[in-house]
C-alpha cells in the first residue's frame, strides 16, 4: 500500500512514528473527451483573454478575489513560508471524545495508519486504549499545505484517521430554503411509515451494495471493445402510486416489501426440492 505521508501520532508525551495511506479509492469509470470528427483526445490551454495568447506555467501567480475583479497576489516566498511554518509532520491529539458525539456530516476522507519504525508498541498501546475506553481522538495535521481536524479511532485490527471538516466549512441547515415546519402529521400514517421503516431494517452488510451503473457501463465499454451491437433494454415501465395520496403509496410501498420475503421462501423451497 502506497504511503502518502509519514510523520507521527502523540497524545500527551506519548510518540507514535506513523505512515499514512489512503482507506479509501474512487473507482469512477474516467471518460476522456476526444473530437467526434477523427477521435483525437481534447487538449485544454491556459489562456489569457486580455493577452490573447497561451501563458505558461512560470508565468501564472496565485491571488485570492477579496471582491469581485479585484485580487491581492501572493508570492510563492510567502505561501512557501507559511507552509513550512505549518509543516510539522504530527498528528496531534487535542482530546478525546464518544464516536456518536461526531455528526456524520463533517466527516470527509479516511486514512489508515500503520506504526514506522520503532512505533510497534506504542502503536498497540493507542489501539487497546481507544478499543477498551470506547473513545476517539480529535486531532490536528496539515497535509498538502492545509491545516486539518481529524479523528484517529479503531477500525477493525487498524489505527484509522478520518478528515473532518471545521465547523465554519458545515454550512447551515437554517439556510436551506422550503423546509417544513412543525406539521401534524397523520397518526395513522406515521404508524404505517413505521412499519415500512421496521419491514426494512437489517444489519448493514456493505458487501451486499454494489455500484450498478459503473457495472453497467463497464460491460458496455467491454462490448464496444469487441465491435458487438449494443441496444438499450426495454423495461417496463412501473405504475407509481399517486404520490399526492401519502396513505396509498405507503401502503403500496408496504405491499411490496411484504411480497419479498415470500418469492425468496419460494425459490428457497424449489430450489430444496430440485
Amino acid at each position: 500500500m502506497h504511503t502518502m505521508w509519514k510523520g507521527s501520532i502523540s497524545f500527551g508525551l506519548v510518540n507514535i512514528p506513523v505512515k499514512l495511506h489512503a482507506a479509501t479509492e474512487d473507482k469512477d469509470v474516467k471518460l476522456r473527451q476526444l473530437h467526434k470528427e477523427c477521435h483525437t483526445p481534447i487538449n485544454y490551454k491556459k489562456v489569457c483573454p486580455v493577452c490573447d495568447r497561451e501563458v505558461k506555467n512560470e508565468e501564472i501567480v496565485k491571488a485570492f478575489e477579496y471582491a469581485k475583479n479585484k485580487f491581492v497576489v501572493l508570492d510563492e516566498e510567502d505561501l512557501e513560508a507559511l507552509r513550512k511554518e505549518n509543516e510539522e509532520k504530527a498528528v496531534e491529539i487535542l482530546e478525546f471524545v464518544k464516536l456518536e458525539e461526531i455528526d456524520p456530516i463533517y466527516f470527509q476522507k479516511s486514512y489508515f495508519l500503520s506504526p514506522d519504525t520503532g512505533g510497534m508498541k506504542a502503536y498497540a498501546l493507542l489501539r487497546q486504549a481507544l478499543k477498551e475506553s470506547g473513545k476517539i481522538g480529535v486531532a490536528k495535521i496539515t497535509i498538502r499545505s492545509k491545516e486539518q481536524l481529524a479523528v484517529v479511532r479503531v477500525y477493525e485490527d487498524t489505527l484509522l484517521m478520518e478528515t473532518i471538516y471545521f465547523p465554519d466549512e458545515v454550512r447551515k441547515s437554517s439556510d436551506v430554503p422550503n423546509i417544513p415546519g412543525a406539521e401534524k402529521v397523520v397518526e395513522k400514517e406515521l404508524e404505517t411509515a413505521l412499519m415500512l421503516i421496521d419491514q426494512l431494517t437489517v444489519k448493514f452488510e456493505p458487501e451486499k451494495y454494489h455500484d450498478e451503473y459503473r457495472t453497467a457501463l463497464l460491460e458496455l465499454i467491454e462490448k464496444k471493445k469487441a465491435g458487438e451491437t449494443v441496444t438499450a433494454a426495454e423495461k417496463n415501465p412501473a405504475i407509481p402510486p399517486d404520490m399526492t395520496d401519502l396513505m396509498s403509496a405507503l401502503e403500496a410501498s408496504l405491499n411490496k416489501v411484504k411480497k419479498k420475503p415470500a418469492a425468496k421462501k419460494k425459490k428457497a423451497k424449489e430450489k430444496k426440492e430440485a
